[in-house]
């Protein structure tokens, strides 16, 4: 994974301006915090898939990679450098290794719960133990999980999720709501009850309408498990045509499919604004950090971004 900084920005205003194809340099950014009034980091996992321990050296393509010591001791880098952070998932936190074989998921919510993560969506390996194991463990998370297109008032998750979570951070308002894949042929029927999916590109437009009309928030994001792209199946509702066929979103933060993005990808919504779109691979090999910067009417005046990998040049 190249370890280049891509830092870039949107100029004059709002998100709904296409996005500059200058790189700023990093002493830049000290110019950008002076000259906004706020200034916002997101930092952002998925799929991360039980890997608590780093990948081993010998393993070929990720050797000594991820890890969640790691990880947990660079958000507490970050978080000692900026003051107002959100630290969210996108999904599929179980599945992968022994530890959710023998703890299934208490292990990866405690940690994350010590890591301090604000919010996740729920991932289609995260109904694998059943509904009715994803409720034993889910005390030990500390964090919200953000569901609206999953309907579960016929089962026992019923009041357990939450359909979206608004955050005051030094003034700013961040409506997050949540969006995950179709169940059925994907996840056995007896995993997820009768959890009724719901279309996410209708629900993604009424929350974002809400969160944006209804509850004035400043940035709207959405957590995502839906896909970023099928290759073979183009027509299959994923972060693409979920940004492209709504609007209202600032950011969608995605899993699924595993893909490794360098950088956020900024795509047009369906009123000609601009939506960006990140997803950071799998197993917790990156962190993904997305910093907005706000002029004085809360407005999106730049971003910057820095897709960061977690290896043994991380102290522990």
């Amino acid at each position: 994974m190249n370890r280049k900084q891509f830092l870039k920005t949107i100029g004059g205003g709002t998100l709904a301006m296409t996005l500059a194809p200058n790189l700023l340099l990093a002493e830049n950014l000290k110019f950008l915090e002076a000259n906004s009034e706020h200034k916002l980091t997101i930092l952002h996992t998925n799929d991360q898939h039980s890997r608590i321990e780093p990948f081993d050296a010998s393993y070929t393509r990720n050797p000594n990679q991820g890890g969640f010591a790691r990880r947990a001791a660079l958000i507490q880098k970050i978080r000692s450098e900026e003051k107002n952070l959100l630290l969210l998932d996108s999904g599929d936190i179980f599945q992968g290794t022994p530890y959710f074989n023998f703890f299934g998921g208490e292990l990866e919510f405690k940690l994350m719960s010590m890591m301090d993560y604000d919010a996740s969506t729920m991932g289609n390996h995260d109904f694998d133990n059943g509904l009715e194991g994803f409720k034993k463990v889910l005390p030990n998370a500390k964090f919200p999980f953000i569901c609206s297109n999953y309907d579960f008032k016929n089962t026992i998750l019923d009041g357990q999720t939450i359909p979206y979570k608004i955050f005051n951070k030094n003034g700013i308002k961040v409506g997050i709501f949540g969006v995950g894949i179709e169940l059925a042929g994907l996840v056995g029927k007896k995993s997820y009850g009768e959890t009724v999916w719901q279309n996410p590109i209708e629900i993604a437009q009424h929350y974002s309408e809400f969160l944006r009309n209804d509850k004035k928030c400043d940035l709207v994001i959405c957590l995502s498990h839906i896909g970023y792209d099928y290759k073979d199946n183009p027509k299959k509702i994923s972060d693409k045509i979920l940004a492209a066929q709504t609007d209202g979103i600032d950011l969608i933060l995605g899993g699924h499919t595993h893909t490794f993005l360098p950088e956020p990808q900024s795509f047009t919504n369906r009123k000609g604004k601009s939506v960006l779109v990140n997803q950071v691979g799998w197993a917790g090999l990156l962190l993904g950090k997305i910093d907005f910067y706000f002029d004085k009417n809360k407005k999106v005046q730049n971003i910057s971004w820095n897709n960061q990998v977690i290896d043994d040049s991380i102290l522990v």
